[in-house]
């Protein structure tokens, strides 16, 4: 009853605007039916641009964090973080006293606790929205690129991430796995979605993007991006392509430092491009910035989020784009190196941006784009051009029409059987063998039944899956073999490798779950100790590819890349070496030899099969 109550306070509202007079319905039908920016569409979204204060319009740019699990009460830690860098208690205030425009969710905020709760505190962020001066839902936000990157975990679908796609190859995968994702997502009343990553990944060091993007071939990659987008956005939900003008060769983490990317003009147009040119010719709905410096874009060497010549010389000109486009997010180093926090989203509208996204200080921000209006140096015609982007994308995901979302349409539609079949049936379409000295796999439970698995145990990217070894073990325990765990850690210790040792005695084989393994990596001890042994070694790489090429001369028998550690990804790998699936992944970037750079160890393409 509530939410029929709040609903009807933004329809009443609604109507008495000149906008329901002209069309004879309610909350703004017109604009929510069009789902182009038709003129009849505009001509009433503007009239509602018109009423706003500016206050609101302002705020209508921002999209930010809050933590809690609820609107209107969340926990008493998570009220004391939101005062201590927000200055609100939680959600709804946020939402009144600064109208933002959308919220974006993270695990680490307590935002993303289960899928019920997920519904409860989308659906209390827009009655927040809908009870304002002027009633608005809220875009509802967050990073679900899958694989390494999750903010909503299981009993959601989980499903591989962008490299595991490129390994796998398929575009008709590609898409399945963004409308099933898109659907869930949209069932929890999340409707923007900072995915799919369309950085053409062609550093092997870069230390941010890696297994997030599709692969190193910018034609590969960019029909991966456009099948994503046309996935998600079958589902209700705005896909965002990131990070423009391309992040895929820096050797920076723009979370800590601003990267360079010395491409030529083009350089840029060959390889950084297409994913891009894809994303907007299948009708992207929204853009992300990158926090990287490009000289050749920009000879200023200001951060592509501030530059004008990238953001509208490029995008909005040179590519045609005229939808959302939304910074990465604005606590980052990459875009405060150069400038303070009060002036980044002055300088972000300036050069074309349309939503802030999650400020370290909302009020300094916030302060500062409403003093730069008022002194001119902003016009208000420019902030209007950002709402009215901003309003065509709620119109077109129906959120004037009805935001809510319902405990019913959850749980007909999160985890529910028919996806995750889906995702288990693409995970094994990605994993990669690259090496089976022998024909060691698939492993026979005649003469290899008894298994120890180790390797490394990172944190899980969604909060909820288990240890990657712990989940291998548990997924041969159900294939009928016996396996037992053991974490020994990315950097294993001289004691527990010995501990390994001791445990592969006896021992059918030894799976090593390895993990961005480097030349002086202590993992790649642990690799050779356990051939030693005389047991057969099998490393599967649970993060980068590249591991294989830092093992080489260590003796192990066979060697596949999954590309995550999810349980999904890592569930798949157990049936591919257990030969219940066929490794029919293909390596979407080449692996380079660790003792000559410049040569390929393994080309793009490269995978063995089991087939004769």
């Amino acid at each position: 009853m509530h939410h029929r109550t709040s609903r009807r306070t933004l329809l009443t509202a609604t109507a008495a605007t000149a906008a329901a007079a002209a069309t004879g319905a309610v909350a703004l039908p017109g604009a929510a039916r069009a789902t182009e920016s038709g003129t009849s569409s505009d001509s009433t979204l503007k009239r509602l641009i018109a009423r706003m204060s500016l206050e609101e319009k302002v705020g209508q740019l921002f999209v930010m964090r809050v933590y809690g699990h609820s609107a209107t009460a969340p926990d008493q830690a998570d009220v004391d973080a939101n005062l201590a860098e927000i200055g609100v208690r939680d959600a709804a205030e946020l939402i009144s006293t600064y109208h933002v425009g959308g919220i974006i969710y993270f695990a680490w905020a307590h935002n993303t606790r289960d899928p019920h709760q997920i519904a409860d505190l989308s659906n209390g962020i827009q009655r927040a929205g809908l009870a304002g001066p002027t009633p608005l839902p809220l875009i509802i936000s967050t990073d679900q690129e899958h694989g390494i990157v999750c903010r909503v975990g299981e009993p959601a679908t989980l499903l591989p991430g962008a490299m595991a796609l490129g390994a796998g190859g398929s575009r008709s995968d590609a898409r399945t796995a963004g409308r099933i994702a898109g659907t869930e997502l949209a069932a929890l009343g999340i409707r923007q979605n900072y995915a799919p990553d369309a950085d053409v990944n062609v550093n092997p060091a870069n230390p941010v993007i890696g297994v997030r993007s599709f692969g190193s071939d910018p034609e590969s990659v960019a029909g991966l991006v456009a099948a994503q987008v046309k996935g998600y956005q079958s589902a209700a939900v705005a896909a965002t392509a990131k990070h423009f003008p391309g992040h895929g060769d820096t050797s920076t983490d723009s979370h800590t430092g601003l990267p360079y990317i010395h491409h030529t003009r083009e350089q840029w147009a060959e390889l950084d491009a297409p994913p891009f040119r894809a994303a907007v010719a299948a009708g992207i709905d929204s853009i992300m910035t990158a926090h990287i410096v490009v000289p050749a874009l920009d000879p200023s060497e200001d951060p592509a989020t501030l530059s004008r010549p990238i953001l509208t010389g490029i995008l909005r000109e040179e590519l045609g784009y005229d939808g959302v486009v939304v910074t990465d997010a604005l606590g980052m180093e990459g875009v405060r190196t150069k400038y303070g926090d009060a002036r980044v989203p002055v300088l972000a509208l300036l050069a074309g941006v349309d939503q802030l996204l999650n400020p370290p200080d909302l009020k300094v921000a916030w302060t500062a784009v409403l003093n730069a209006v008022k002194s001119g140096e902003i016009s208000e015609a420019r902030i209007e051009e950002s709402i009215l982007r901003i309003l065509r994308l709620k119109a077109k995901l129906g959120l004037f029409r009805d935001p809510y979302v319902t405990h019913r349409g959850v749980d007909r539609t999160v985890g529910i059987a028919a996806h995750l079949a889906a995702a288990d049936r693409i995970a094994e379409r990605t994993t990669t063998l690259l090496a089976n000295t022998g024909s060691l796999l698939p492993l026979s439970r005649r003469s290899h039944r008894d298994l120890l698995v180790v390797g490394a145990d990172p944190a899980s990217p969604s909060g909820t899956t288990g240890p990657p070894t712990s989940t291998l073990a548990g997924a041969f325990g159900e294939m009928g073999y016996t396996a037992t765990a053991l974490s020994t850690g990315t950097a294993p210790s001289p004691a527990k490798i010995a501990e390994a040792v001791a445990a592969a005695q006896g021992k059918d084989a030894v799976v090593v779950g390895t993990y961005n393994v480097s030349a002086t990596s202590s993992q790649r001890t642990l690799v050779s100790a356990l051939v030693a042994t005389g047991v057969p070694v099998i490393t599967l790489a649970i993060r980068n590819p590249y591991d294989i090429a830092q093992l080489a001369g260590t003796g192990y028998a066979a060697s596949l890349a999954a590309y995550s550690w999810t349980d999904v990804e890592l569930r798949a790998a157990a049936r591919v070496i257990a030969g219940r699936a066929e490794p029919e992944g293909r390596l979407p970037v080449p692996v380079q030899r660790a003792d000559a750079p410049t040569q390929a160890l393994f080309p793009v393409g490269y995978g063995l099969s089991y087939r004769k």
